[in-house]
């Protein structure tokens, strides 16, 4: 399988999913996904995608929280 952005090959791999939801930032943990090994480009099978839609929307309990620092690139 080659990415559809770049036509470079795709391998598979775990990786980490962020979305941002309002104020609220989203991290989901181990998620697979093909990830082209030139561009970065993720794709994510349609199974992947609606479990991804379940656990963020679903607002399921999360198995740990995380403090995030936020900058703001415009501020001097």
């Amino acid at each position: 399988m080659t990415c559809d952005l770049c036509g470079s090959p795709v391998k598979e791999q775990m990786v980490t999913y962020t979305i941002q939801l309002g104020d609220k930032l989203v991290v989901v943990e181990h998620v697979p996904a093909k990830v082209c090994i030139q561009c970065g480009e993720r794709l994510y099978s349609p199974d992947t995608v609606e479990r991804l839609q379940k656990t963020v929307w679903e607002q399921r309990s999360p198995a740990r929280m995380l403090q995030t620092p936020v900058f703001d690139f415009a501020a001097k």
